[in-house]
């Protein structure tokens, strides 16, 4: 997710392989398959500098992989959220900040490629750690004028 292009993904992801996690991304990464996956990648990419995810522990029981891991980074870009309808909910432009939380990543595997992909996250301590939550008066007005301008393009 950190590195790579789309080749990287195809060769690890599953042609029908579905992301649950993709409902609150563009609609680019909501399809199935290895560019979906990668254009979650991008969509992360364009938000998030120094991008990276340490595993701690890995576990795996038939064709269930589990990955404890720490997704860090630095905010360098806009970061937008999408709706049901694939439009922009809301967005949180670059602070500059760095964060780390925990994350645990399941995959599902068919004839060695990743079919399915789910997430538990700590969003809200990503949230806190980038001044999203709780947001100052400043931050909050910066919040509504990027949430405009993404909902304009």
């Amino acid at each position: 997710m950190a590195e790579g292009d789309l080749r990287d993904f195809e060769a690890v992801v599953h042609p029908r392989a579905h992301n649950r996690e993709a409902a609150s991304e563009p609609p680019a990464c909501r399809g199935t398959g290895p560019a979906a996956l990668h254009a979650s990648a991008l969509w992360l990419r364009a938000a998030f500098a120094d991008l990276r995810w340490e595993v701690h522990e890995t576990a795996a029981d038939g064709d269930l992989v589990v990955l404890r891991t720490t997704m860090s980074g630095r905010q360098t870009g806009t970061f937008v959220v999408h709706g049901a309808d694939g439009r922009p909910e809301r967005a949180f432009p670059a602070t500059g900040r760095a964060f780390a939380v925990a994350q645990t990543h399941w995959f599902r595997l068919a004839g060695g490629l990743v079919v399915e992909h789910w997430a538990d996250r700590d969003d809200l301590g990503q949230a806190a750690q980038l001044g999203w939550a709780p947001p100052g008066p400043r931050y909050a007005v910066r919040v509504l004028l990027a949430t405009r301008r993404a909902r304009r393009r």
